[in-house]
């Protein structure tokens, strides 16, 4: 029994459809529509266009039997009309249907090549998927106390990865992160994102300071860029974010500290500090549990990593009150760099002000989905999100 989206398909075996069901019809309605006309037109016109249409748009939406069905189909319709005429030996007769015989079975040949295209495709595009899964791995929901999620957008949607990265680490510092983005595309970047990554989950356990983390990073790309030539070796670099927020027992001073509106509340438990090193990435944003979302601009811009030599001033970690049910929310330009048709950039402060979110799950499906919502569906960038919530503790 075939049934509903076995029938119309990608060619690839039947394991992915359209999800168009209207399309799907057009091959049976060809062929019911080439009946009516045989029947009612004359004998002459025996609605051979029609029956050699339908396995051609057959070999586009369906799965390799359903074309040969509809092969079939068609062939066996086109030679009904000719017998119920009585003209099946004529020589306009016999020119249509070997027309429609040799039309289906061609039909029937693409669809083959499609099938094999589609297969192609879906192996490269799980080949993609589990490098991504190797190099992005989906972090815990849970690390430190904290509430985790991040997600990585391709901008193609047969593209599993690029430049864009994230990391979440519990270390004996606390939970560190970075969000970063890659300068390039293709296999480089892929490769870039493999060494920073690398470079960060071995520096976060060993560097007391983001500042030594940062150092590590630089180094590890400056390596990088001496196995490269060319333009790459002088212009690569890499915008990164880098974060920590320690455990409790490094919280920060009491309630109602200045820095991020909501600091504190008289009774609650005291809220954590938070130290961020921004390297020439776009700003974190802090959501707090009343609805506003603040940016987290760093006092003094830094060069990204990978162009030390452009450095005029050492790196300076910011550090703020990160509020219990607070959100500290880390993206990649992707997001605002998104355009709609009018050319307006979305602003992901302006979106997220005012909503509430049950956790950063909710926030980063919301995110995703209102920035494909404003560029409606073009995105031009990839997107890297990562969210990491504070919760505050229960007491009896």
């Amino acid at each position: 029994m075939v049934q509903r989206g076995q029938l119309c398909g990608r060619g690839d075996g039947g394991t992915r459809f359209r999800g168009a069901p209207f399309p799907c019809w057009i091959p049976g309605l060809l062929i019911v529509g080439g009946l009516v006309f045989g029947l009612l037109a004359p004998p002459k016109l025996t609605g051979s266009p029609f029956f050699a249409a339908a396995p051609m748009v057959a070999a586009a939406l369906y799965t390799g039997p359903a074309t040969i069905l509809t092969a079939v189909a068609s062939s066996l319709a086109m030679v009904g009309i000719a017998l119920l005429h009585g003209t099946a030996g004529q020589f306009q007769s016999l020119l249509d249907t070997a027309t429609v015989v040799t039309v289906a079975g061609l039909a029937v040949f693409i669809n083959r090549v499609v099938r094999h295209g589609h297969r192609a495709l879906a192996s490269v595009r799980n080949v993609a998927e589990a490098a991504q899964r190797a190099v992005l791995p989906t972090p815990s929901g849970r690390i430190g106390g904290l509430r985790v999620a991040a997600r990585y957008e391709a901008a193609q949607a047969d593209a599993g990865i690029g430049g864009d990265l994230y990391a979440v680490q519990s270390t004996p510092y606390g939970v560190r992160l970075i969000v970063g983005d890659v300068r390039g595309k293709g296999m480089g970047a892929v490769g870039a994102v493999a060494v920073v990554l690398g470079a960060f989950r071995e520096a976060a356990e060993e560097e007391p300071e983001l500042t030594g983390i940062a150092e590590r990073l630089e180094g590890a790309l400056v390596r990088e860029a001496k196995r490269r030539e060319g333009l790459e070796e002088i212009e690569g670099f890499t915008t990164a974010v880098l974060a920590e927020i320690p455990g409790d027992g490094a919280a920060g001073t009491g309630p109602g500290e200045p820095g991020v509106p909501g600091a504190g509340t008289a009774g609650a438990s005291p809220p954590r500090r938070l130290r961020l090193l921004n390297r020439g990435h776009p700003a974190p944003l802090m959501l707090t549990g009343d609805g506003v979302v603040c940016a987290v601009e760093p006092e003094v811009p830094a060069v990204p990593l990978g162009l030390a030599w452009l450095r005029t001033d050492p790196d300076r970690v910011e550090e703020i009150v990160f509020p219990r049910g607070s959100t500290l929310l880390l993206f990649t330009d992707g997001v605002t760099e998104a355009r709609d048709r009018a050319g307006d950039f979305y602003d992901p402060r302006i979106r997220l002000f005012g909503r509430d979110f049950s956790g950063p799950e909710e926030l980063l499906d919301m995110l995703v989905a209102d920035v494909t919502l404003h560029t409606g569906g073009g995105a031009h960038d990839d997107m890297a999100l990562l969210a990491v919530t504070d919760i505050p503790e229960r007491r009896s």
